[in-house]
């Protein structure tokens, strides 16, 4: 069974718990704030493989709260980053937390940037009251290389659940890809070391 770590990151008042609890039970919870981290577990298949998800819920981010995100990005294998559409200081704060994971990872991760994200525009129902259009959500994206959704924690399970089944499979492949990666790296190294041991004994024979 492949474990898959995933951080849901976002400002209070962005609905990053509901979007969630949505997820893990189909069911919308209203509004709250936490000022404790949460880890949740589900057991799922996508694709016919079996998978253990870790999904870690952290308090909500300001934008001055670099020190949260320090575990989170050392531990996770993919982001959701979440905002409000009807509060534009929420969506600043996501533009925050998409640059520090970017610096995260290059300051503990040897440089490798690559990670599955996926930034989510929440409470879509609030449209009237909208302060953030959808096209600066996905340009936001777009310039963080990573997907975009606006959803709606309150009306609909299904989207959640689209968003979080591709950013797994985005999540698997990266890791397929390290895995694939790691492999060659020490296959290279077994066949020099080969060629230096045989290499050297036929030179003294």
């Amino acid at each position: 069974m492949n474990d898959i770590k995933l951080a849901l990151l976002g400002s209070q008042g962005a609905g990053k718990s509901a979007v969630l609890v949505r997820f893990l039970t189909r069911r919308f919870i209203g509004e709250y704030a936490s000022n404790a981290n949460s880890l949740y577990h589900k057991r799922l298949s996508i694709d016919g493989r079996q998978l253990n998800l870790e999904v870690f819920d952290p308090c909500s981010q300001s934008s001055e709260a670099r020190c949260i995100l320090e575990e989170p990005v050392d531990w996770a294998d993919g982001f959701v980053v979440v905002y409000n559409i009807s509060d534009r200081t929420s969506f600043i704060n996501a533009k925050h937390i998409l640059r520090q994971i970017r610096e995260a990872r290059i300051d503990n991760c040897k440089g490798e940037t690559e990670v599955a994200v996926c930034l989510v525009g929440n409470k879509q129902d609030l449209c009237h009251a909208r302060q953030v259009r959808e096209d600066e959500g996905r340009c936001l994206a777009q310039e963080n290389r990573c997907h975009f959704q606006e959803v709606s924690a309150a009306e609909s399970y299904q989207d959640i659940a689209n968003l979080f089944t591709q950013l797994i499979r985005q999540v698997m492949e990266h890791l397929k890809y390290r895995a694939d990666r790691r492999r060659y790296s020490g296959s290279k190294s077994m066949a020099k070391l080969i060629n230096n041991v045989f290499g050297k004994r036929r030179k003294s024979v």
